[in-house]
């Protein structure tokens, strides 16, 4: 049963999955480099991850950081959707799916959340809230966005999104008719709904931080299992009560 599983998830299109990810995150590597050290992407020059990572308040500056956030996205949320995808791919067996416009409409609704999380960077640079790298400036903000997230975990549309990413196949059952795409965007939206808050730790924990975001990646994919709701709740308490003492000690 396990090596039918392997071989069925070595397919091209997994593959080309894969890869879409290794991509992602060596990107993200890459940008996440020191200043003192990102001249190693010499084919680029000295300057470019720089000019690329740094916020500013412009047209060109949010179109970078949509791309940065788009890149998080896919980096940490397809590994999250990887049991929804695999579900799918094996009602495909027996009936004609199309994963592709399944992935296809998952990451467009995590492509418009980098859109709006772009913006509140911008927005937030121009207060003097976060730095030019997109990392907290201000206790204040830090403790809120813990809170906020530590709140959320007790939340009743995240505990429906959650049992949603949590039983696939009725999910996709239920919604089989409207096809791939509208099963993707639906997907999406479910991830979306488990998964936001935290993704905006990403602010308090460092937006470049290749361990947080490794760190967030591993959590937002323990949630999404059924083992999951041992610690959706648990980690709410630690989430307010490092906001509340972070916003305390910044006082």
């Amino acid at each position: 049963m396990l090596a039918e599983r392997i071989r069925q998830m070595s397919a091209p299109h997994w593959l080309a999955l894969y890869g879409g990810v290794l991509v992602c995150w060596l990107v993200l590597a890459l940008m996440a480099v020191p200043a003192d050290l990102r001249d190693v992407a010499r084919v680029f020059g000295g300057d470019f991850w720089e000019a690329f990572c740094t916020t500013t308040p412009d047209a060109a500056g949010f179109v970078r950081l949509w791309v940065m956030w788009g890149l998080m996205s896919g980096a940490m949320m397809a590994p999250t959707a990887l049991p929804a995808l695999a579900t799918y791919d094996d009602l495909g067996r027996s009936t004609e799916t199309d994963l592709g416009a399944l992935l296809t409409g998952y990451l467009a609704v995590w492509l418009g959340f980098s859109a709006i999380a772009a913006g509140l960077q911008i927005g937030l640079f121009s207060l003097g809230w976060v730095s030019a790298f997109g990392d907290s400036r201000s206790a204040a903000l830090s403790g809120g966005l813990l809170v906020l997230a530590g709140a959320y975990q007790f939340s009743a549309l995240k505990e429906a999104c959650l049992a949603k990413c949590r039983m696939p196949v009725t999910f996709f059952m239920a919604h089989w008719e409207e096809g791939a795409l509208r099963n993707g965007l639906r997907l999406g939206a479910v991830c979306l709904g488990c998964c936001w808050a935290l993704m905006l730790l990403g602010f308090v924990g460092g937006v470049m931080s290749l361990g947080f975001m490794g760190l967030a990646t591993v959590v937002m994919t323990l949630e999404k299992l059924r083992a999951g709701a041992w610690i959706t709740r648990p980690l709410g308490v630690v989430l307010i009560g490092a906001g509340l003492l972070v916003a305390l000690l910044g006082s």
